[in-house]
């Protein structure tokens, strides 16, 4: 394998992902491309069917990334008419116990701002934070070719866990975002993708900002038995 220029950390892969969070304030510290460059170099190990590695990426940062933003903006101005949805990003017939868990992710995260339910102005301009990408300073948009499918998908999300890793490592934070997929033609469009190019999820990435409330609150997960079931490892 070649070698890599990224500073050396003694972070296993273990501290790294029980540190992975999705970020939702940054700081507007810059981030070093070099980095940034050597951090997707390593990721191109991520593990792929056949090899295909069908996970393509655009990485935008100052006015790029900004008229990324003027441009959804726009469209979200437009209501509901301005919407142009890549696919589904949650099942339309969605059950417990997945219901529960989305609900309650999203309650516990106004709770951390301290925005009651009552309160849908606050909780609107929450929401339209994700379109700013939460303040960070580089934004990465994940697609893939449009003829791939479901196992093709599952690839990009090994591809892009590696790449939230290694921006864990190397002390940076990251947000996956798949609700730009809500305007995905405009992105495309905005960056220069063709139709022939599926938009799969952005990538918000920078510094975090450690005494924003939104990113101290504990994000719950499911115990392992609710996951994994055993079969042939006696009792």
């Amino acid at each position: 394998m070649p070698a890599t220029d990224m500073p050396a950390t003694d972070m296993s892969v273990t501290q790294a992902l029980r540190r992975r969070r999705s970020v939702r304030a940054f700081t507007d510290r810059s981030v070093d491309p070099a980095l940034l460059k050597e951090i997707f170099a390593a990721a191109q190990r991520a593990p792929s069917g056949g090899n295909l590695q069908p996970w393509q990426a655009t990485v935008l940062t100052g006015e790029a990334w900004q008229a990324v933003r003027q441009a959804v903006a726009a469209r979200i101005a437009m209501g509901r008419a301005g919407q142009e949805p890549e696919y589904d990003i949650y099942p339309p017939a969605l059950t417990a116990p997945w219901t529960d868990r989305r609900f309650g992710v999203g309650e516990a995260l106004y709770a951390s701002l301290g925005i009651p339910r009552e309160d849908k102005r606050g909780r609107l301009a929450q929401f339209m934070d994700n379109y700013r990408g939460f303040g960070a300073p580089v934004m990465l948009f994940l697609h893939c070719s449009r003829i791939m499918g479901p196992p093709q998908w599952a690839d990009m999300g090994m591809w892009l866990q590696s790449v939230m890793l290694m921006l864990v490592e190397q002390g940076l934070a990251s947000c996956p975002q798949e609700c730009w997929a809500m305007y995905g033609a405009t992105v495309r469009r905005t960056i220069g993708l063709g139709d022939d190019q599926i938009l799969f999820t952005g990538l918000a990435i920078g510094y975090a900002d450690e005494d924003a409330a939104v990113n101290q609150w504990p994000v719950p997960r499911a115990p392992i038995d609710e996951a994994i079931d055993w079969k042939g490892f006696g009792t």
